[in-house]
């Protein structure tokens, strides 16, 4: 029997069980970048998935995001593969995969073992000889209590931890050969797939460093982000000090009645962080304009204000500023590719006005401060009048302030640069780490909902064009920052849970947009809810659920 196939428009015949593979390889020469997935009518296929019904088809590349996902999951099985055939699984008490770090993934690896730039070299070379031999990656499909023997058996206790809570009576395992593990989300078909990587030794670890979107057949050099490093090594030092580096502890956390005593520890530590950033900014006088940058759903806002209120402790005087006040008008704001207007680019921003007001200021000028009604368009003067005193210092927040094009007038000793990041600490379990793009789009579905009565399919829908704009104007500048915050909450995809889900339930199934509600909601299905009454209202978490005492 044979089905029609609906490819870019054109229909063609395929028999009953062909493979998707088999058809992607025969549409493969229109594609730059290896096909690795596919959509049957919008619902996400891996390719080994055969052919049984008409359907229309769109293939998902490794320049696509779920391609990419599906290709760094593959290969973190790859390298876990060569890990324990390589140092042996005796002698192998935890291989981790920790953050994103460059462009790639930095992992450690504990046991009866030396990591040196030898052992590293012996692994990459087996994950070659694995990808040279085009080993079939394969998944079977185990109740849950098999699944919890099974990593019992292999001493991957994190992961018999976290389906200890799953909900659900089946698990999907995957294995290259005699090696099998858990990941969520979707795999590519073997090994031959995965040419495309490189590792480096880094701190105590090392990074599997991957090819980008733009560049899907290209491993960048690795370029180390010591700040950055730094920032999310103390925050796992915080998890692992409160006893919660995994969902599965997490989730013992919260079975066990200790949820409230984790939320004022951990928020506790990020005020302690935030004291300590003030007093750094307090003991040094030549500082009068503090510039906050931050990626969407960062807590920018939140963080400002907590920052003004430890400064104001510090003997200071904070006054806010937001860049968005500083908008060109309407009518000259720059166009993107689309014809839409481009808020991100710096050009959308008054610079010279911005640069002008500030000097102006810094000379012990009075100035009087714009605010841009986005309704309108236009920039209004409301009788807003500053001068700065001796005690005097600006609190800006825009998400060009680490760039120094924006403030280009201001002399570099009067500014002091903070990052600000949701950069997660928490992982599923050892091989699965939690993206930091994931916790900030769930924030943002949540948040805008809740102030924007925007729904969680058009916050989806716009986050492509956001990340690109992050890309572009923020994470270049991020290792210039004189200090770093990270803002995420290691309890807090536990109460977000509880106002994302209803609203990605709200997605229709054949909206475009159901696929990454899907994925989110499996993802969020690690988690065991918990209530939102006892987080304080000056937590970061309030920017996004509300109940805070800040304006956000």
């Amino acid at each position: 029997m044979n089905y029609k196939v609906t490819i870019d428009g054109k229909e063609y015949e395929y028999p009953e069980g062909t493979s998707f593979e088999a058809i992607a390889k025969e549409h493969q020469k229109k594609y730059d970048a290896e096909i690795v997935l596919v959509s049957e009518n919008r619902r996400l296929r891996e390719l080994r998935k055969t052919l049984s019904s008409d359907c229309t088809l769109v293939f998902l590349t490794t320049a696509d995001a779920a391609g990419q996902q599906a290709y760094r999951r593959s290969l973190t099985l790859l390298l876990m593969k060569a890990v324990y055939k390589v140092v042996g699984h005796d002698k192998v008490d935890r291989a981790q995969v920790h953050h994103t770090l460059s462009n790639g993934y930095y992992c450690t690896l504990e046991g009866d073992l030396t990591l040196d730039e030898e052992l590293l070299q012996k692994i990459e070379v087996k994950m070659r000889h694995y990808v040279e031999k085009s080993l079939p990656i394969e998944k079977r499909n185990v109740n849950t209590d098999q699944a919890l023997s099974i990593f019992h058996g292999h001493r991957m206790y994190d992961k018999e931890k976290l389906f200890h809570y799953r909900r659900a009576s089946r698990v999907n395992i995957y294995n290259i050969g005699d090696f099998e593990d858990y990941y969520y989300g979707y795999m590519v078909p073997d090994t031959s797939y995965l040419k495309y990587f490189k590792l480096y030794p880094y701190d105590k670890g090392f990074v599997l460093q991957f090819p980008t979107m733009a560049e899907p057949k290209v491993v960048p050099p690795f370029k180390p982000e010591n700040k950055m490093f730094q920032v999310v090594k103390e925050s796992i030092k915080w998890g692992d000090m409160l006893g919660v580096s995994t969902v599965g502890e997490l989730n013992d956390c919260i079975s066990r009645g200790g949820m409230q005593q984790l939320v004022m520890a951990q928020e506790a530590l990020q005020e302690r962080k935030i004291a300590e950033i003030a007093q750094k900014i307090a003991s040094d006088k030549s500082k009068k304009f503090i510039m906050i940058a931050g990626p969407s759903s960062s807590g920018k806002t939140t963080f400002s204000h907590r920052l003004s209120i430890q400064l104001t402790a510090a003997g200071l005087k904070p006054h806010p500023i937001g860049v968005d006040n500083y908008f060109v008008e309407r009518e000259d704001t720059p166009l993107d590719a689309n014809g839409d207007y481009n808020f991100e680019c710096l050009e959308a921003i008054d610079v010279e006005l911005f640069n002008r007001q500030m000097c102006d200021l810094l000379s012990g000028k009075t100035v009087e401060l714009p605010h841009f009604n986005f309704k309108i368009g236009k920039k209004e003067y409301n009788g807003d009048f500053l001068t700065l005193g001796e005690e005097d210092i600006l609190v800006i927040e825009g998400i060009h302030c680490l760039n120094d094009k924006l403030s280009h007038s201001l002399p570099r000793e009067s500014k002091f640069k903070i990052y600000i990041s949701a950069m997660t600490q928490l992982n599923v379990d050892e091989h699965n780490e939690i993206p930091t793009t994931d916790k900030r789009l769930i924030r943002r579905i949540v948040r805008d909902a809740r102030t924007r009565g925007a729904s969680a399919q058009r916050t989806i829908g716009m986050w492509p064009s956001v990340r690109r704009g992050e890309e572009e104007n923020i994470f270049p500048f991020q290792e210039e920052a004189d200090a770093m915050f990270n803002s995420a909450l290691i309890y807090e995809l536990s109460v977000l849970k509880q106002y994302a889900e209803p609203l990605l339930f709200g997605i229709d199934r054949n909206a475009p947009e159901y696929q990454e509600a899907k994925r989110l909601l499996k993802f969020l299905d690690y988690f065991l809810g918990v209530d939102s009454s006892f987080i304080p209202e000056n937590s970061l978490v309030r920017e996004f659920i509300g109940g805070g005492c800040f304006r956000v």
